[in-house]
């Protein structure tokens, strides 16, 4: 799992695992802030918390290989990124295409991008939420896997907004993961369908998160 901040989504799915809700285990947590919340918590999770490094660019990581070779020292199966601040590009995503899943604070393909909470705000939207997506080198334009519609309320602050909105994620991203890992699907244009026609399953034995 990759994650660069507080990590509330990380917990939640650190939480489902433990309750064999996940489809999974998560072997190791891949920040790039060494200071970040996140490791914290992984650690209280007995998971393995490790900070790669990361190069100068602030948007961007210098060199992914060390990344990609972490992953594959520890046979991980499906990337999670949950809150993850860097783009990342062809080292990283070509080896795990359709096994990364991202999870986004707006209804996508609706406000993509940074501060995406703050953009519907602005924006005046009545109906925003979160979305989990497959991965892909676009920003926030991969394949749809679910969403959560969080409405806006008259009483509404950007502060009550984003909470709500951070707890459609907590219960979403969890669900979303089990059912991508349990599941037979298949890419249907730009959104990914369960349980029709031809799909990937991956094995029976449990997959591995990083």
């Amino acid at each position: 799992m990759f994650a660069s901040g507080q990590g509330s989504n990380f917990e939640a799915l650190a939480a489902a695992a433990s309750r064999d809700e996940l489809g999974g285990r998560i072997v190791a947590l891949l920040c790039d802030q060494p200071g970040a919340p996140v490791l914290e918590r992984a650690r209280r999770h007995g998971i393995e918390a490790l900070t790669p490094p990361t190069g100068a660019f602030k948007s961007r990581l210098g060199d992914e290989a060390p990344w990609l070779s972490a992953l594959r020292e520890r046979q991980v199966d499906v990337v999670l990124l949950a809150g993850f601040m860097r783009r990342l590009h062809a080292t990283l995503l070509a080896p795990f295409a359709g096994r990364m899943l991202n999870i986004h604070p707006s209804l996508l393909p609706a406000f993509p991008g940074l501060d995406a909470i703050g953009q519907a705000w602005r924006h005046g939207a009545r109906v925003t939420g979160c979305t989990v997506h497959l991965v892909e080198d676009a920003l926030d334009n991969g394949p749809i896997v679910a969403q959560a519609a969080v409405e806006l309320r008259d009483g509404d602050t950007l502060g009550s907004l984003e909470t709500r909105i951070h707890e459609a994620e907590h219960a979403l991203y969890p669900v979303s993961v089990r059912r991508f890992l349990t599941e037979r699907w298949r890419v249907d244009g730009r959104r990914l369908v369960f349980g029709e026609g031809e799909g990937l399953i991956l094995p029976e034995t449990e997959a591995a998160h990083g």
